[in-house]
């Protein structure tokens, strides 16, 4: 069996952080962390919403094909959730996928070209956008079957007490997953074990396009664990401030060995379902609201310029050097050749 690093005492080390600024001493509750967190955070969200459109146009020019879900309006929550993350911990999520990949610091060029089905891509352009990993970050994938994630994620986090390495599993699925039977299997055997999983809903209010209230006899999702013990707190998930807090406490409860933990972030995607999805069960005045109202992207650049942590020159420089990465990840992916079709044999089968 695989064993833990020991330190001196001889209890297991604890994991090692990501890389992140120490928090400001002295904070206040508004904002408990650094302006360099909070800055990291800004260009972390828009870099996934510069993607993400750029995704957009390259699906609209024929260049991306099968299947496409944009995680647009939805960024604060794998932004802020993954502040906490430790290079051991482990990320699993659903179809909705880009986001997480590039929050795992995964190449955006690399992520590109796998939606554009090219070699250069992360599963050499035979995935799209629903199948991609990457063991270096661990990041064991989207998955296009709904819920499917779960019992995956509860995997994950049964490796890490079996290892005994302090990680921590994020398993990321929607509202219209909620629902699934194998998500309540998953639930009472990770309350059994205590095992250390964060389970993530993301309520974006839609399973695909029908209302939460419209499929759920409870909409209180946060509540879904309470059968199995499983403590479940309701976040606002377009305020990456409050996901970050969110996250830390999640984390921390996990790591203690308490057992697993929901939370359920209240988001909210602009775009339809999917690229085929004309989103014709909301009207424009809803997501226009949103986009006003509670954009995660305008309302943090916002709290940085009224609080004096940045100005209008820097957030415009993070926005041009972001712009760079993506016009560079676009052109790498269009440049980047199709797969031979010889591909079709390889990587079917694993020597374990």
């Amino acid at each position: 069996m695989a064993t833990a690093p020991k330190n001196a005492t001889g209890a297991a080390k604890a994991p090692a952080k990501r890389k992140t600024t120490p928090r400001k001493k002295g904070g206040d509750d508004k904002a408990p962390f650094s302006t360099a967190d909070l800055l990291r955070d800004y260009r972390q969200m828009l870099l996934i919403r510069r993607f993400e459109e750029k995704a957009g146009q390259l699906y609209g020019m024929g260049l991306i094909g099968g299947f496409c879900h944009l995680y647009i309006g939805q960024e604060a929550v794998v932004v802020g959730l993954h502040a906490s993350a430790a290079e051991v911990d482990t990320l699993v999520t659903s179809y909705r996928d880009h986001g997480h990949m590039l929050a795992c610091g995964m190449d955006p060029g690399g992520v590109m070209a796998e939606l554009a089905g090219r070699v250069g891509g992360y599963s050499k352009g035979k995935g799209g956008s629903m199948h991609m990993f990457s063991r270096k970050v661990n990041f064991f994938g989207g998955h296009g079957i709904v819920g499917a994630q779960v019992p995956i994620g509860t995997g994950l986090g049964f490796g890490h007490k079996y290892k005994g390495d302090g990680g921590v599993c994020f398993t990321y699925f929607g509202d219209g997953a909620v629902n699934q039977g194998q998500v309540y299997e998953s639930f009472n055997m990770a309350s059994l074990w205590k095992l250390p999983v964060v389970y993530v809903i993301e309520n974006n209010l839609y399973g695909m396009g029908t209302a939460v209230a419209r499929a759920s006899a409870s909409v209180e999702l946060s509540r879904r664990g309470d059968a199995y013990g499983i403590p479940g707190v309701q976040v606002n998930g377009m305020d990456v401030i409050e996901v970050r807090k969110a996250g830390e406490k999640a984390v921390a409860h996990c790591r203690a060995g308490k057992g697993p933990i929901i939370l359920e972030m209240k988001t909210y995607r602009y775009r339809g379902h999917s690229m085929s999805d004309p989103a014709k069960y909301r009207t424009k005045e809803e997501v226009s609201k949103m986009r006003k109202e509670s954009d995660p992207i305008d309302n943090l650049r916002t709290f940085l310029l009224e609080n004096k942590l940045a100005d209008e020159d820097a957030l415009k420089e993070i926005d041009r050097d972001v712009k760079s990465i993506i016009t560079k990840a676009a052109e790498f992916a269009q440049q980047s050749p199709e797969p031979e079709p010889s591909e079709l044999f390889t990587d079917v089968l694993v020597n374990a």
